[in-house]
């Protein structure tokens, strides 16, 4: 057998990556023998260990997660195209905390560390000829940072407002540019899709991908559409969850009442 297209998509968060996700999980069966299909579910401890090399850029931890995602390559068939979809490939989302206490400003160190680790380990496990092609869906730089800031209001205590938050990206690159950064490092080739240009199309923001790995419009017709996924909080929750993080709540007490609040919003709609 010829050696297998491996096509690595990592990124960028709060870029239709869930949806993407959603899709092709969902379509799995219908994908075969055109593909392969591996997302977040199929190796959550090399998409943590990637999270976690990115707040705390140790090598320790960067050979941890060469370790964990080597471990899950083994139990990967050889097949004439293969889809890794993590999101966490690149690095951390902006806006965490590195364990020095600084926010994550961009994804560049992250994924100039982590994403030749990838490729390095999916041509130990396929061959050196294997082809590898770097996947990144990408967002309108405004209405990322905002996506970013309204879900990092729902998953940690975040007590900033929104102008707080963006006034602290001082240097802001958008997910095309940092796209365009890393395809200037990576000796292997980049593709970026952007998600305004996704939204409109029968398979949503898994469409750009369905057209690099060339699915034939017949296999394409029969796909499941997925529900849109991890969509951000409307503006009273965002304004909730941002007063409950500035509560004295604190561990479960405040993710339970997040929940609640969630749960109350869905019920008004």
């Amino acid at each position: 057998m010829a050696a297998p297209h491996v096509i690595i998509h990592a990124g960028f968060h709060k870029t239709g990556t869930t949806s993407l996700q959603d899709f092709m999980a969902r379509n799995r069966r219908i994908l075969k023998p055109d593909c392969q299909y591996f997302g977040k579910m199929d190796f959550l401890a090399a998409g943590a260990h990637a999270r976690i090399y990115a707040q705390r850029p140790f090598r320790w931890r960067l050979w941890r997660f060469r370790r964990s995602l080597r471990r899950f390559l083994q139990t990967v068939d050889p097949s004439p195209q293969i889809v890794l979809s993590r999101e966490t490939f690149t690095g951390g989302m902006p806006g965490h905390k590195t364990i020095g206490g600084r926010r994550i400003q961009n994804y560049q160190r992250s994924a100039r560390a982590l994403l030749p680790v990838i490729a390095e380990e999916v041509r130990r496990r396929f061959g050196p000829d294997t082809r590898v092609t770097f996947f990144l869906t990408t967002r309108e730089k405004e209405a990322w940072i905002q996506s970013i800031h309204g879900h990092l209001l729902r998953s940690i205590k975040l007590p900033e407002d929104y102008a707080t938050f963006r006034a602290a990206f001082t240097d802001l690159l958008s997910p095309a540019e940092e796209a365009a950064r890393l395809a200037d490092y990576l000796p292997d080739p980049v593709v970026t899709a952007a998600l305004e240009t996704a939204r409109d199309r029968p398979e949503g923001p898994a469409a750009p991908l369905l057209d690099l790995l060339n699915i034939p419009p017949r296999k394409r017709a029969r796909m499941k559409p997925a529900p849109k996924s991890n969509i951000g909080p409307r503006a009273d929750l965002r304004d909730t969850y941002l007063h409950l993080n500035r509560s004295n709540l604190r561990g479960a007490r405040l993710k339970a009442a997040k929940e609640a609040a969630l749960k109350e919003n869905r019920h008004g709609e």
